[in-house]
């Protein structure tokens, strides 16, 4: 999956964060492997196992790769930008959130990004590689978090965070719409930008869903509580009956489900 953010950096240089760390350090591990080892040992043959094939994921049931695409890179210019971006939006957002939700919200939007890919061209061969779905879900993460915050497109031209994250998503759509043959994987990185805002505003259009189950449940709690009600009623009655039949009639006149209904009671009570 070719990068697209050579055009971009950001305007500060924060310092690196522990997740961001080892996040850099296990993609340039992996790029290295795949320079020095896999692709000399193996040529491109290992890409069929930990690229994100679509036809694989679902036909071979190839599940892992929708993690470890993430980590292989098709070249020094796309490793490059791919972690450029990582470490400077991705330190900023760790601070922001802590270390374990950035982990978190990283895989989810680079797995997700993926997923998108998957099922948007199901039975397609090609392969997808690249951290940039987990890229651009941190890019609308930090126009979210950051809105107003100043980057530099073009490395001289000041543009603000949310207005960036729009010119990159309306720029990727009219690519998917013009070059569909690039050989870039749109759809992921759409689909970054999606998987990202879905989960950030996830409080808002999960809110019908919740409000419904809410409702759902409490109907359900009432009517559960009216038919306790109703059978302690019916159970009150048929104690106050048996001890009207005792007062008129006397104890021999009850019949064995009686008496055994009476037994139950005093055990209740002991």
């Amino acid at each position: 999956m070719s990068s697209d953010f050579r055009t971009y950096t950001y305007s500060a240089a924060p310092s690196t964060t522990k997740a961001v760390r080892w996040l850099l350090i296990v993609n340039i591990a992996m790029f290295l492997l795949q320079l020095f080892v896999l692709k000399p040992l193996l040529g491109n043959g290992y890409l069929s196992y930990l690229a994100l094939v679509p036809s694989y994921f679902l036909g071979k049931g190839f599940l892992w790769q929708i993690a470890t695409y993430m980590f292989l890179h098709g070249g020094v210019i796309h490793i490059l930008f791919n972690m450029l971006f990582l470490w400077m939006m991705g330190s900023e957002l760790e601070r922001y959130w802590g270390s374990r939700e950035f982990l978190k919200y990283y895989f989810i939007t680079g797995c997700g990004a993926g997923l998108v890919n998957v099922l948007v061209q199901p039975h397609a061969a090609t392969r997808t590689i690249g951290a940039s779905g987990a890229i651009f879900g941190l890019i609308i993460a930090f126009a979210l978090a950051f809105p107003d915050r100043e980057l530099l497109l073009y490395f001289f031209i000041r543009i603000k965070a949310k207005y960036f994250a729009i010119l990159v998503g309306v720029l990727e759509l009219l690519a998917l719409l013009a070059l569909p043959g690039s050989g870039i994987a749109r759809f992921a990185h759409l689909g970054g930008l999606v998987v990202g805002y879905a989960y950030l505003k996830r409080e808002r259009w999960t809110y019908p869903i919740r409000k419904l189950v809410r409702g759902w449940r409490r109907g359900l709690d009432d009517r559960v509580e009216r038919r306790a009600d109703e059978a302690r009623r019916a159970h009150r009655q048929e104690v106050d009956r048996i001890l009207d039949k005792i007062n008129t009639e006397g104890i021999g006149s009850l019949s064995d489900r009686e008496k055994a209904f009476l037994e139950r009671q005093g055990g209740r009570r002991s």
